[in-house]
């Protein structure tokens, strides 16, 4: 028994150590020489090298001088990221849409779906260019700044990948709003 038990827990060992130890370990040191901006973490420094945040994980902006992300079902915690997993006929998330409407609203205008509604992880970092154009009037009025300066930031922090709808994302958006003007 013993000649039949002894190669089934080396195999086990080196397997595991293969798979468990070695092979992440490569991966790790290929992504770090490939790509080290995003092997950790693709963080957002401002001009003084300080980190602000992630370009791939929303963060909550609270105020009207600042562009505002998507709601989030977990309240921005990258530990409970996950929709909210209630049904559209749920009247809890009918409510919750009412009152991100509400707190976005401006006269006579729609709000962008992007900003009442949650995305599937509930931490997307970026908003369709609509959604953030549509929160140029609330910051100009806030920030005493013209609206046309807005809508050019706007533009300018807008992405258009190849495949996929143009985006802008909020954190550098709003790092920009507050680096001074030059």
């Amino acid at each position: 028994m013993l000649k039949q038990l002894r190669p089934a827990i080396v195999s086990l060992a080196m397997l595991s150590l293969l798979t468990g130890v070695a092979y992440p370990l490569l991966v790790t040191g290929v992504a770090q020489l490939a790509f080290p901006d995003q092997a950790n973490g693709s963080l957002v420094r401002d001009a003084k090298g300080e980190v602000r945040g992630s370009a791939l994980i929303a963060q909550r902006f609270d105020g009207a001088q600042w562009f505002h992300e998507r709601p989030s079902a977990g309240d921005f915690a990258t530990v409970s990221s996950s929709a909210s997993n209630l049904a559209p006929g749920n009247p809890a998330l009918a409510a919750r849409i009412a009152k991100s409407a509400a707190d976005e609203a401006l006269a006579g205008q729609p709000v962008p779906q992007a900003l009442v509604t949650t995305s599937g992880s509930g931490l997307d970092p970026q908003l369709p260019p609509d959604a953030a154009l549509y929160q140029v009037a609330r910051i100009a009025s806030a920030r005493k700044l013209p609206a046309a300066e807005l809508a050019r930031l706007v533009e300018a922090h807008t992405e258009r990948p190849l495949v996929g709808p143009a985006v802008v994302n909020v954190l550098a958006l709003n790092m920009a709003l507050a680096e001074p003007p030059q």
